[in-house]
């Protein structure tokens, strides 16, 4: 029913409860007809771990990382989760690989902030070469990794001879370099029809005849924050409040710009570096509310998320990030779920 939707799976609390809930939510999306369930990471929560719960507890539905830090694991390491995850879940992981700013990679991270995009192009090529491990050895001597392995012992093949990775990128270099060497993109949920056909599309279109490759089977997937509310002009004051967390950076510029939002980006971040919160979520256009998330009702959801579906090849749909506590993005995860989950039939 839901095939082209995924769910970014949230839950709260502490202790094995949190596990337990995420592998309840994603028993029932698949059973609801979701065709991913998805995971993210930040500084106090791993993608992996979840994922090998969320794969564990499924048996058809796809299981990602939205997004892991390439920068987080070396490539070995990383090509070692992805095998271990991709034979937990028999070939249905999608690795969604991201950089984070240039302050994420350096502050947290430890590394560099140097040329984000030629990095995780190297890297993706590298895990290619490792996924492939069973062929031979790997040496490799770039800009950015250097690896050589010899396997000390035998290497068996990975159950898929492909492995799926899809990169992050809201900049230009960025999405372009998912055109050059991955299997789809991950957009930002700032991305917008306009921005797609403006920035996204040609940028895709021009990595990948950087490469010299196709894009038949490329994915472009999307992500729409959903915030519901019986009451409809709440659910925008919670989606516009989300957006001005976002609009503050300088990274959306071009977006805004674009739009012919400038205006009110400036009066957003004038706001929020004043510390007005709710002058800066009511700086927020109407039209931006509409572009970028779902504002509705339970019941005018599956209407709205078909709407932005056609947009994309997949669509990942989220509780806004900003503003609630894990507990409340369990519960409105569980909303969006239960708004889009068939109505039980009474026995006959």
């Amino acid at each position: 029913m839901h095939e082209k939707y995924g769910l970014t799976i949230f839950t709260g609390g502490r202790g094995p409860r949190r596990f337990r809930a995420a592998a309840d939510l994603a028993r029932r999306a698949e059973a609801a007809g979701f065709g991913a369930v998805w995971t993210g990471e930040l500084y106090n929560r791993s993608a992996t771990i979840p994922m090998a719960v969320l794969g564990a507890a499924t048996e058809r539905v796809a299981i990602g990382s939205d997004i892991a830090y390439g920068v987080g694991r070396s490539p070995l390491i990383w090509a070692a989760e992805a095998r271990d995850l991709d034979e937990l879940t028999d070939g249905r992981i999608i690795l969604g690989l991201g950089n984070g700013t240039a302050g994420m990679m350096e502050n947290w991270l430890n590394t560099s902030g140097e040329a984000p995009a030629v990095r995780m192009e190297e890297l993706v090529t590298l895990l290619r070469k490792l996924w492939r491990l069973h062929e031979g050895p790997v040496h490799h001597d770039g800009r950015f990794y250097r690896l050589h392995l010899v396997p000390t012992a035998g290497t068996p093949a990975p159950i898929r001879e492909h492995l799926p990775i899809w990169t992050a990128g809201v900049g230009p270099r960025m999405v372009r370099a998912a055109g050059r060497v991955a299997d789809g993109l991950v957009c930002h949920p700032m991305t917008t029809p306009d921005y797609l056909d403006a920035v996204v599309r040609p940028e895709l279109a021009g990595g990948a005849e950087d490469a010299g490759r196709s894009l038949d089977g490329f994915v472009v997937k999307g992500m729409r924050m959903v915030a519901l509310d019986a009451d409809e002009e709440a659910a925008r004051q919670r989606m516009a409040f989300a957006i001005a967390q976002y609009a503050a950076s300088r990274v959306y510029d071009r977006l805004f710009a674009l739009h012919g939002w400038d205006g009110a980006q400036q009066r957003i971040r004038a706001a929020a570096k004043a510390g007005d919160v709710q002058g800066a979520a009511a700086a927020v256009p109407d039209a931006a509310i509409d572009a970028i998330g779902i504002a509705c009702t339970p019941a005018d959801l599956p209407r709205r998320a078909a709407a932005h579906a056609a947009t994309f090849d997949h669509l990942n749909l989220c509780a806004p990030p900003w503003g609630l506590v894990p507990e409340e993005l369990e519960e409105a995860t569980e909303e969006i779920l239960a708004a889009l989950s068939p109505v039980p039939q009474p026995a006959p």
